[in-house]
């Protein structure tokens, strides 16, 4: 126990670290600054609690945000007063839309020194809107136990806040008065002789969390199905995966997974996985043939614009299993929302007993017409919570069997032109990343091109390999400060992102010196914005090139020996797989891959529609 009686700022904030500890924090990321004198003080003394110093203020909030994604817990951080807060808010509106735990404390000037021309001060009252799901602004600090008792309960209410069903973003103002460096103070001191610990701290224990559980199975079991697993970073990937695998072979319907999703890297756990569908979809014909009567998804909506499109067209029935209280369906279809987990879901779909012939909540999912082919959603059976789903295998279905073939066929053509493909297309490196990588290797995988380069080869297997991501609000905001947070104290880790993303954010690299473990860069430099030559916009030139594609023509080489980082130029296919396994255990490493981006956008619109036009419907 570590409470700093020096005076009451270091005993107010001593008092709240610990208590965040007890909760469960393990880590504080601290901005430098004077007002937050006393945060810094008390989490870089305390024992249990890891403190990272970062100087800006917007790298060390996607370094949080890395940070608490990995681990589901959150992540302390702490700036100053004034704008040093307002540099966190991109990290905020991406955790708060990726439901990421974080705490942030913002140091204030007192009441006295606000709407006075004070020095450093902003109004920082609810700085960040509506986006964290809870804000305090705290008492001035004071050692009357009964405002340490409220500093403590505050603390619990919040961190509960963050955690609940859809984590995210609390916020918590600070204000504090001078003096902010430890002087002593004879009321504080004489406070340590009465202060019982144990009894104060006796009942703060980190939090258990509840699993929700489904009432009943509403799905027609004889129905044209399909679930999808959208974009995930869960806890266990491989509980989560075994999950929908049980769902899956249940229901006899394909897995349509999003390469930003586990479960193409535990693919032999799920005979009816899909991960060509994107490419599948773009064959009209067979895309019309696949309309699906009920969509069981899982998760957020995939990447793929495709999918998005064919959803819409044809308006399936659609249930969405996630536990946070989001609405997750842009397409405002016909949607109900089961708030639960899919492990949860999973576990309750134990056992289907035939315990009534009537259809349960017929007004909550009978459809707007009865297709032959549904045959009616009467019989389904209530459910009990007694253990996993039934590992038997649901018989095949013609349905099932044309998504199989069709999958298996694009996969087929995928595997055989990248196979021979020597030119350093950006598309191959994904390709071979699902290949080459460490089993379990983490992977963040930046927004714009690699995301979709992953989504359209991301090739299945066993690898265990765990993507990460920012897809909150799908920016390049801060990828290489999260990156970093996900690698920290990590098994060795990879980045795959493109130029822009990179520079976007290098003052990340300032974190190199605080920085444990190892994270390798594959660095995509196609001087410019290559995700914008697969839009219309490409068409029109000027303005396309200068304000879309934006060519920074910067030298890498220079910008890491200014880093002192490890730099290599790739220039070929194998020398990349060489330095992909196995990885280095420290450091930070750049690794160069040059590519043409108007060729790269050639070939994906050539070789796109050959995969696709090469199914025989």
């Amino acid at each position: 126990m570590s409470i700093d009686f020096r005076n009451t700022n270091t005993v107010w904030a001593s008092v709240l670290a610990e208590t965040l500890q007890r909760l469960g924090l393990t880590t504080a990321v601290i901005c430098p600054g004077s007002r937050s004198a006393p945060l810094a003080i008390a989490f870089a003394q305390h024992p249990k609690i890891e403190a990272i110093p970062v100087l800006d203020e917007r790298s060390a909030a996607f370094f949080a945000l890395g940070l608490a994604r990995r681990t589901h817990q959150p992540v302390a951080l702490i700036c100053t007063s004034g704008t040093a807060g307002a540099n966190f808010y991109p990290a905020i509106i991406e955790a708060s839309e990726s439901c990421v735990p974080l705490l942030v404390l913002t140091a204030d000037r007192p009441p006295e020194l606000r709407d006075c021309n004070a020095g450093q001060t902003i109004d920082q009252h609810k700085l960040f809107g509506s986006y964290p799901k809870a804000y305090a602004e705290l008492a001035l600090p004071s050692i009357e136990l009964p405002m340490l008792a409220y500093l403590r309960q505050t603390l619990i209410q919040l961190w509960q806040r963050s955690l609940g069903s859809s984590p995210g973003v609390v916020h918590l103002n600070l204000p504090f008065r001078d003096p902010l460096v430890p002087l002593p103070q004879s009321d504080a001191q004489a406070l340590e002789a009465t202060f019982e610990a144990e009894t104060f701290f006796g009942h703060v224990h980190p939090l258990v969390a509840v699993s929700l559980s489904a009432a009943v199975c509403p799905f027609p079991l004889n129905a044209h199905g399909i679930i999808i697993a959208g974009c995930a970073q869960p806890e266990s990937p491989e509980r989560y995966c075994r999950a929908i695998a049980h769902l899956s072979k249940s229901l006899g319907m394909p897995v349509l997974a999003e390469g930003l999703s586990p479960l193409r890297n535990y693919a032999s756990l799920n005979p009816y996985l899909i991960s060509t569908y994107d490419l599948i979809l773009r064959n009209h014909n067979l895309a019309q043939k696949l309309a699906p009567d009920v969509v069981i998804r899982v998760g957020e909506m995939p990447t793929s614009r495709e999918l998005r499109q064919w959803l819409a067209e044809t308006q399936p029935r659609q249930w969405v299993i996630d536990p946070s209280d989001r609405n997750l369906d842009p397409l405002h279809g016909r949607t109900t929302h089961l708030q639960t987990s899919a492990e949860s879901f999973a576990e309750t779909l134990g056992f289907l007993h035939e315990s009534s012939e009537a259809p349960l909540a017929p007004q909550a999912w009978e459809p707007e017409s009865k297709s032959p082919r549904i045959g009616g959603f009467r019989g389904i059976s209530r459910i009990h919570a007694k253990g996993l789903l039934s590992a038997e295998t649901h018989p095949s279905s013609p349905y099932l069997e044309l998504w199989q073939t069709a999958d298996s066929k694009i996969r087929h053509a995928i595997d055989q032109t990248m196979t021979i493909e020597e030119t350093l297309f950006e598309g191959k490196t994904a390709w071979l990343l699902s290949q080459s990588l460490p089993n379990g290797t983490p992977l963040f995988i930046s927004n714009s091109m690699p995301v979709r380069d992953v989504e359209f080869f991301w090739k299945p297997g066993d690898s265990a390999i765990q993507p990460f991501f920012n897809r909150g609000t799908n920016g390049i905001d801060g990828t290489l400060s999260t990156a970093l947070g996900v690698a920290h104290h990590n098994q060795s880790s990879v980045l795959l992102t493109g130029d822009l993303a990179l520079l976007h954010d290098t003052n990340g690299f300032l974190l190199r010196n605080h920085f444990v473990g190892h994270l390798t860069i594959v660095l995509i430099n196609n001087n410019g914005g290559g995700i914008f030559g697969m839009l219309p916009i490409a068409q029109f030139n000027p303005p396309f090139e200068e304000f879309f594609a934006t060519p920074q023509n910067i030298n890498f080489a220079n910008l890491c020996k200014t880093y002192d980082l490890e730099y290599e130029q790739i220039h070929t296919w194998s020398q990349l797989v060489k330095r992909l396994n196995p990885l280095p255990a420290q450091g930070i490493r750049v690794l160069e891959l040059q590519t043409d981006r108007a060729a790269d956008a050639r070939w994906r619109h050539h070789h796109l529609g050959i995969f696709a036009r090469s199914i025989n419907p």
